[in-house]
Formats: structure tokens, C-alpha cells, sequence
């Protein structure tokens, strides 16, 4: 069946299930394969549980009516989503970058979504599965949509723009990120940028942080909206201790979020609330509403400590930022609680040992926690179940306490310890 005619099924079932177990209702479940599952196993029960159409690569299994073979799921899934946005006449916004590029999506479609129907990619669906099916998630009502892309190797930002044609380009920032794919930080620089040529071959507009030297030189032939301490969209970092506080147009903004590093991620916000002729009463209350979940910079009091969890992921760069404005704050008994960096391949020890150092540099007492650090700190504990075994006989009371590291190493399990 040709792409056309499966996107008539999809107008009429436009939900669209990778996650047999997710299945609420009609719609279409794409049998996906992955290391460990093949969605083809469980085509059958996407039909019981209430799908309308299952989509196949194992032509075995076609053998209803309801049940649709093609070559490649996945290549069907992606060709669905392109096929979908050629039909849309909306502007979007793609994001990518080392750090940040989530916290400042959800800022973004906070100040947006006060005027305009807006759609943005939910959680970090942001790879070739993810954009996709974000993608296939905006309807006819919605009016603008912010799409999160990710990357781990080459390519990949070319790929994933060719299905999402950003008319808007933000590039948070390059650091050292998933360096195992990319082998190094010009790597992960070209990967990037491919972003920025895809919006100036389609005669989009950047938005770029006026202070980021590589960024500024990346898109100097761009057409561009500047943001920052100076540029076209300027404002001034006025306090980061209790709270951010921003002064812009004489307006002074306030925000829940943790660490003078958010200025540039709350300045893009504004930049673009500014360029979509948002009202700035509602720019301001969507910033000092935005409450950050899901591990990400989230202040938890437990009876015993204070709390910031920073957990959801990290690399180098975003180490070093958090611990150097946690390093800044009047805390008393200050604490990091450090997981390991993951996906740097040959790069792990020395990005690793740099951490070290700057810790040892800005004074702070540290935990280390997996196999990484382990080879830097002789100190650090193998992983987080070893340290839970510690904190059970050795309780930490009375600190502000930085919990920072890769996903997989899940540090957010220690707050029950903590």
C-alpha cells in the first residue's frame, strides 16, 4: 500500500500507537522491531485491544484485512510524518543543542500556548521515532508547533529536518555531548549545524544567542533574531539566588528555575514571545509559572535536606554549568552527589578527570557514583545501589544537596535516602 492511501486511514484514525500496551482506542499501531522486541508479535493484539490498522514488515502476519504489510515500519512511520507535513502551512520551530534545548521548548510553548494554539513535542521524543510521531500529533487546529530534535551521531539533524522543515531554526548551544558517536566536539558542531543550513536553504530565520561566539559565526549569513545581555532581544540578569530575576524593558521577570546559565534559555523564550507579538503580562506570568519536572532542576525539601535534582541526563558541558552556578549559591553545607557522563567513548576519562579537578578547584564536597568516576576517584562508589547501602548507615542531614548525572545511573532513586 502506498503512502497516500495509508495517509487516508490516517485522517480517519489519527492516532498512532507505537507501544502495543499504550493502545486506548482506535487508531494505528505501528509495529515497530528494536534490539529486544519486535512490534510484529503483538499486531494482533493491537487489534483486540481496540486498533483500527496495524501497520507490518512481517508479511506473515498480514493476513487480515486490518492488518497492512509494508517493507519497513519504521521507513513507513517517517514517510507517514513527511507525507503530513507537506500537507501543513503552520510555522515551526525546530530545536536542538547540547543543553538546554528541552527547558527552553517548554518555555517557549508556555508563552506561545497564552495566545495560540500551539503544539510541542512532548517529553524528549526528539529521534527518529520521536519526531515523527510528534509530527503526526499536530492537527488542523493547531497554529504553531515547536519541534525538539536530538542527535547522537551524523546526519541525523539533516534527517530529521527533511521530515520536520523547521521554518525557524535554535541552535541552545554545542558542548561535548554523546562524543561516542559524533568522536569528537567538530563532530558534534557539523551535526548541529545542519539545522542552521537547512533553515537558510528554506529561507527560515534563527534565533541565536548573541554572547555564543559559535553560534554567531555559524549563522553569520543567516537571517537572524539576536538574543542575550545585548542583541535584539537584550536583558539583564539582575539576581540567581533565591530566584532568576530578569530585567527586560524596564519589566522585571522572575523565574523558578535554578542557575545563571537559565538567563539565555529564558532570553530565547522571550525573544521569540516577542517576535510572535505575544503580549509581555503573559510572557511574564508563563516564566514565573514554569515549574521544571521530570528530574530536570526540580528543588525537593525531604525532612532531612534540600534537594536539587538535576538528574534526567548529562555531559560535560551541562556538568560543568550546573556545578559551577551551584558553586556560586550562599547554600550552607553544599554538596554535589555526581553520577557518571555516558556516551563519550574514548573522551569518558579525561571529561571525567576535568570534573574532578573542578571540583577541587571550587572547594565543594563531592559523591562520585559509577564506574566512570571510579577510574578517575578511587573514592567513588561503583554505582547508586553501593551508595544507598552507605546512606542507610552513614545519613546525610542538614545540606543542599546537587544530585547530577546520566540517565541510566538514575541518581533521583537516592531521594528516599537523602
Amino acid at each position: 500500500m502506498n503512502i497516500a492511501l495509508i495517509y487516508k486511514l490516517f485522517l480517519d484514525n489519527s492516532t498512532v500507537f507505537t507501544d502495543s500496551r499504550k493502545i486506548n482506542g482506535k487508531g494505528i499501531f505501528f509495529a515497530l522491531r528494536g534490539e529486544k522486541f519486535n512490534g510484529n508479535e503483538f499486531a494482533k493484539n493491537a487489534l483486540r485491544d481496540g486498533a483500527t490498522y496495524c501497520i507490518v514488515d512481517d508479511e506473515k502476519i498480514a493476513n487480515n484485512r486490518n492488518i497492512i504489510y509494508v517493507k519497513n515500519t519504521l521507513t513507513t512511520l517517517q514517510e507517514l510524518a513527511t507525507y503530513h507535513r507537506n500537507k501543513l502551512s503552520i510555522p515551526i520551530i525546530g530545536i536542538t543543542g547540547s543543553n538546554g534545548k528541552t527547558t527552553s521548548k517548554e518555555l517557549i510553548y508556555q508563552i506561545l500556548k497564552s495566545e495560540i494554539c500551539c503544539y510541542a513535542t512532548k517529553g524528549n521524543l526528539n529521534n527518529h521515532i520521536g519526531v515523527p510521531l510528534s509530527i503526526l500529533e499536530i492537527n488542523s487546529n493547531h497554529e504553531i508547533a515547536i519541534i525538539e530534535m536530538g542527535a547522537n551521531h551524523l546526519k541525523e539533524i539533516s534527517f530529521l529536518c527533511k521530515i520536520s522543515k523547521p521554518t525557524y531554526g535554535i541552535i541552545t548551544n554545542i558542548g561535548s555531548a554523546h562524543l561516542e558517536g559524533f568522536k569528537n566536539l567538530a563532530g558534534v558542531i557539523k551535526t548541529k549545524n545542519e539545522l542552521y543550513e537547512y533553515v537558510e536553504k528554506n529561507n527560515g530565520t534563527l534565533f541565536v544567542n548573541n554572547e555564543d561566539t559559535l553560534l554567531m559565526k555559524l549563522s553569520q549569513k543567516i537571517q537572524r533574531i539576536t538574543y542575550g545581555k545585548n542583541g535584539l532581544t537584550k536583558g539583564k540578569l539582575i539576581e540567581n539566588e533565591k530566584e532568576l530575576k530578569i530585567q527586560f524593558k524596564n519589566q522585571i521577570i522572575k523565574s523558578q528555575l535554578i542557575g545563571d546559565y537559565q538567563f539565555y534559555n529564558i532570553m530565547l523564550a522571550i525573544s521569540i514571545g516577542e517576535f510572535f507579538n505575544i503580549n509581555l503580562e503573559n510572557t511574564k506570568k508563563a516564566i514565573k509559572n514554569y515549574l521544571p519536572t521530570n528530574n530536570r532542576s526540580e528543588i525537593i525539601k525531604t525532612k532531612q535536606n534540600t534537594l536539587i535534582l538535576d538528574a534526567y541526563n548529562a555531559n560535560p558541558s551541562s556538568m560543568k554549568a550546573m556545578i559551577n552556578s551551584f558553586s556560586k549559591k550562599k547554600y550552607k553545607n553544599k554538596l554535589c552527589i555526581l553520577g557518571d557522563m555516558l556516551e563519550l567513548g574514548t573522551h569518558s576519562f579525561n571529561e571525567h578527570h576535568k570534573i574532578l579537578k573542578l571540583i577541587n578547584k571550587l572547594n565543594i564536597k563531592a559523591i562520585f557514583v559509577g564506574k566512570e568516576f571510579l577510574n578517575v576517584n578511587q573514592n567513588a562508589f561503583e554505582n547508586r545501589s553501593s551508595l544507598e547501602d552507605f546512606l542507610k548507615n552513614n545519613p546525610i542531614r542538614n545540606h543542599t544537596i546537587l544530585l547530577k548525572g546520566s540517565r541510566s545511573i538514575s541518581l533521583e532513586k537516592l531521594t528516599k535516602y537523602l
